[in-house]
């Protein structure tokens, strides 16, 4: 069994959310049920293969005593920044672990969700850091941890936001609403995954994947970013579906993103969620701690550098493979670019608000998406290799 994924998922699934629905409508806790739910998809999800199950279980235990430890020490030492780094190193060494190890043919640590509960470990360190989380609820903790819609792809919540609906005995018209809103995401969903998604894969692989010519890229860059978004999005609006259901509101993952009119737009339609998580604990951290240094110039440059820095490392964690890290550091590029020509250009001041200027802006930026998509796919490194095997 896979998340959102095959007859047999949504099978169980569906059967095991009527008792979920019931509870909603009748003012009582989901917080117990969601426990329960959490634990029986995680065992039907990871049970088949053990050496998962034993990762994913080791973590998270192994976070909840780094969070609890750490959070005392922060208590006792103040904001000491030896300790806040190994916290945030210990953090992030499984998961540093799993990529190198995928780079050498082995897997190590390695189990599906890995990422995203990295993450929502780290931003929780982090906040201890900052003085804005002060007490850690161990138990409520782990299941923010692996709550099952979003513990294998997202979307990426926040920690103190997920406590609230945690705690919240929804009223019956409340829950009305989130049923109605989740049932509409989950078909949503599966539109999107098995249609769509389905229909653009097929064209991918019938009639673009082996052909090298110009042509052929072009067309392999836009079905391919199609195909990408249908999948994901898909995914990521049954499991916000399923958590409405479930009494807890995880923000959704995707705004309609091809309608961006430039690439800051576009990242605030795409994946969210991460690219939310990575402005806030990384590019803006990057600024504050220039700015405190004095590390450039001006704010502007700062900017720039900072941007590239924060998409490099986005990029590098999807993977240490070449075509991953230039679709971070092209993406990164693009965004200092137009950082600087939106501050710097008289231009785009005078007519960024013109209906002509606007649509032109979209078309460049959509085939500037599609261009990064067909880096992210790798397709032209195995072109690259194809051309080198002719010489």
């Amino acid at each position: 069994m896979s998340f959102f994924a095959g007859c047999d998922f949504f099978m169980v699934l569906f059967i095991l959310l009527i008792p979920a629905v019931l509870l909603g409508l009748s003012e009582k806790k989901l917080k117990w049920y969601r426990w329960l739910l959490s634990l029986f998809f995680i065992w039907e999800v990871y049970g088949s293969t053990k050496i998962q199950l034993l990762y994913l279980i080791g973590y998270v235990i192994f976070a909840a005593y780094l969070v609890k430890i750490y959070l005392y020490l922060r208590k006792k030492y103040g904001r000491n920044k030896y300790i806040y780094g190994h916290a945030v190193f210990l953090s992030l060494l499984p998961l540093l672990v799993y990529k190198i190890g995928g780079l050498r043919g082995y897997s190590v640590f390695g189990f599906l969700g890995i990422s995203y509960i990295c993450f929502k470990i780290i931003q929780v360190v982090i906040e201890c850091y900052d003085g804005v989380i002060n007490e850690i609820d161990e138990f409520q903790f782990i299941e923010f941890l692996i709550f099952f819609p979003c513990l294998s792809s997202g979307p990426i919540d926040r920690s103190r936001r997920f406590a609230e609906d945690d705690n919240k005995i929804w009223s019956r018209q409340e829950y009305i609403e989130l049923l109605w809103t989740g049932l509409y995401k989950i078909i949503l969903g599966i539109f999107y995954k098995v249609a769509c998604s389905g229909f653009f894969y097929y064209l991918l692989q019938t009639y673009f994947a082996g052909k090298h010519r110009p042509i052929y890229l072009v067309g392999y860059a836009y079905i391919y970013g199609l195909y990408l978004f249908f999948d994901f999005a898909g995914y990521s609006a049954m499991a916000v579906g399923t958590s409405y259901l479930l009494g807890i509101k995880t923000p959704d993952n995707f705004n309609k993103p091809f309608l961006g009119v430039d690439i800051k737009d576009f990242w605030n339609r795409w994946h969210i969620t991460l690219s939310s998580w990575f402005r806030d604990f990384i590019f803006t951290r990057f600024m504050v701690d220039s700015a405190r240094k004095k590390r450039f110039s001006n704010r502007l440059t700062g900017a720039s550098v900072g941007l590239i820095l924060n998409m490099l490392i986005m990029g590098v964690w999807h993977g240490l493979e070449g075509h991953y890290i230039l679709y971070g550091l092209y993406h990164g590029i693009l965004l200092a670019v137009v950082e600087v020509y939106q501050k710097k250009s008289k231009f785009y001041k005078k007519y960024r608000n013109n209906k002509c200027y606007v649509v032109c802006s979209w078309f460049i930026n959509l085939n500037i998406v599609m261009l990064g998509f067909l880096i992210f796919s790798g397709y032209l490194t195995e072109v690259w290799n194809l051309i080198l095997t002719r010489f």
